[in-house]
């Protein structure tokens, strides 16, 4: 069942919480002010703690900085028992159970750094009911002896924070979450609530799948990031250069850059650190112990820009971070939604700049393709949230109202700040430059390189043997220009009208792509806007 409300600022008072429910709301709210010192729900909190109240099993999707920990700490107060929370950082996990101590809370944590007589004395308290929330890695419940000793106490709720581990579909999946599954078969009547910030209906369906709780309540907070403006720019010459760039117009603002490979973190921190920026660079090649360090510097603000890869980020309780840039761009739109939402947590001003260039879908895709000839897994959704995302790219409209129709929200108003809103040029119907271009690698009977494409349709090269071909030199005819026949080609690929293949395994080379849609777009029934 999907609970799609408004997002009210009221939400314990909000008519789709009402009756025996909201008198569980109005005692978790006497909770809320009493242990956390908050006068009110916010957005979905109360929505999704009615439900864990009422013993429903719950998929809750709350933006980044949506108070999701809320959701499973007050009702973990509130039953007999204790709460079970999987979270995947080790150094999240500490976090919560300090600040939970800090507030009377009786929080533990069991990993890899608790001993065996700690862990002895743990189970113990667990058992006696000294115990509110256990907090344990997902790591930790493969372990047998773990599942045993639960399956004897009194575990009130089971909470999986970051959820979108769990599905193959997700941006972060992880083999270990996929193995929580078997939670439900030892706690069939506590309700289970999975977390994230983000997940598209593939994804949902197969949290739910996963982790056997098929009927699970499904309460889904708007997408909508009003404080964030988003940019995504075509890479001209060094990414590093265009970073540098950005950087000097807010030089003691908090930040992240993602990088799409461990080396290029390590590069991109050392020419910022040069440069007089305090800036690290973090990614798993690292020692545990150094980036916990890193970790605990970029939220102490004594390191204001973390360069990193997808390693970084999970969970991270940084309300004032200013940007987000992504050197690379990510593998959906998913995760570029997950990675950008950790700016802005404070409701103040924020930026997301994406860096993109055309190899990068191509370059994606082959990725893809290799990971399935080496493992032998489908992964023909990994690769349509790759095309995905780049229609996100290439669209002119409206980057927030793109963000919140892949997410199945309605599209709402244009937002006024991102790079396609404030555009001063106006989209322009690019159907016939596609037709030709794609025309083009009909008539000439195989593959051809970008340059080589773009530079027949202009009759650039009376030599090409192509020259006799009626598409030679038709778009110069039609007054169209280079670079607007390569945002053209880029876009195409996007939609799949176009695939990248590889010629003698070292030149990336364009061909044609679905031949229905082709014949479709041929036939007007494909919209391709571009902005020129």
């Amino acid at each position: 069942m999907l609970l799609d409300h408004p997002n009210d600022s009221n939400g314990y008072a909000d008519p789709g919480v009402s009756g025996p429910a909201l008198k569980r709301v109005e005692a978790a709210r006497e909770t809320l002010q009493k242990v956390f010192g908050y006068d009110d729900f916010r957005g979905q909190q109360a929505r999704v703690i009615a439900a864990i109240l009422n013993g429903d099993d719950v998929l809750t999707i709350l933006p980044t900085g949506g108070g999701k920990s809320l959701c499973y700490q007050i009702p973990a107060l509130m039953r007999p028992g204790f709460g079970l929370v999987i979270s995947p950082l080790i150094a999240l996990m500490s976090d919560q159970v300090q600040a939970l101590k800090a507030r009377g809370v009786r929080a533990e944590r069991l990993d890899s750094s608790v001993s065996m007589n700690e862990r002895m004395q743990l189970w113990d308290a667990c058992r006696d009911g000294e115990i509110d929330l256990l907090y344990m890695s997902p790591e930790a419940l493969n372990q047998s002896f773990v599942l045993d000793k639960l399956s004897r106490l009194p575990v009130n709720l089971v909470a999986i924070d970051e959820a979108h581990c769990v599905s193959h579909w997700g941006h972060d999946f992880r083999p270990e979450y996929r193995a929580l599954g078997q939670l439900k078969g030892l706690f069939r009547d506590v309700p289970t609530l999975a977390l994230t910030a983000t997940a598209d209906l593939h994804t949902r369906r197969d949290i739910k799948k996963a982790l056997h709780i098929e009927d699970a309540v499904e309460i889904i907070d708007s997408f909508d990031r009003p404080n964030l403006s988003l940019r995504l720019m075509k890479r001209t010459g060094s990414a590093q250069k265009m970073i540098l760039d950005m950087l000097r117009r807010q030089k003691n603002a908090s930040g992240i850059i993602y990088s799409g490979s461990r080396d290029g973190a390590e590069k991109l921190a050392r020419l910022l650190s040069s440069e007089g920026y305090k800036a690290d660079a973090y990614h798993a090649g690292l020692a545990p112990k150094l980036r916990e360090d890193r970790l605990k510097d970029f939220l102490a603000d004594r390191t204001k820009i973390m360069v990193a890869t997808i390693a970084f980020g999970m969970g991270i309780n940084k309300p004032d971070v200013r940007f987000v840039i992504h050197a690379d761009p990510p593998s959906s739109l998913e995760a570029y939604w997950q990675e950008v939402g950790r700016a802005g947590r404070d409701g103040k001003p924020a930026s997301g700049v994406c860096l993109y260039s055309s190899t990068d879908l191509g370059w994606s895709l082959r990725r893809l393709g290799m990971r399935e000839s080496e493992t032998g897994a489908d992964l023909s959704i990994q690769k349509q949230k790759a095309l995905d995302f780049f229609q996100f790219v290439h669209n002119p409209d409206c980057r927030r109202k793109g963000v919140r129709r892949y997410f199945g929200e309605a599209a709402g108003e244009n937002c006024g700040t991102c790079d396609n809103c404030l555009s001063r040029t106006r989209p322009v119907d690019a159907r016939e430059a596609a037709s030709i271009l794609t025309s083009a690698l009909h008539r000439l009977n195989g593959p051809r390189g970008r340059k080589k494409l773009i530079e027949h349709v202009l009759g650039k090269n009376p030599q090409d043997y192509g020259a006799r071909q009626t598409t030679f030199g038709i778009a110069a005819q039609k007054g169209y220009k280079a670079d607007f026949l390569a945002d053209v080609l880029d876009y195409c690929q996007a939609l799949g009208l176009i695939a990248e293949e590889m010629y003698d395994g070292k030149m990336p080379i364009v061909a044609i792509g679905d031949p229905e849609q082709v014949r479709a777009m041929w036939r007007g029934e494909i919209d391709i806007n571009v902005r020129p």
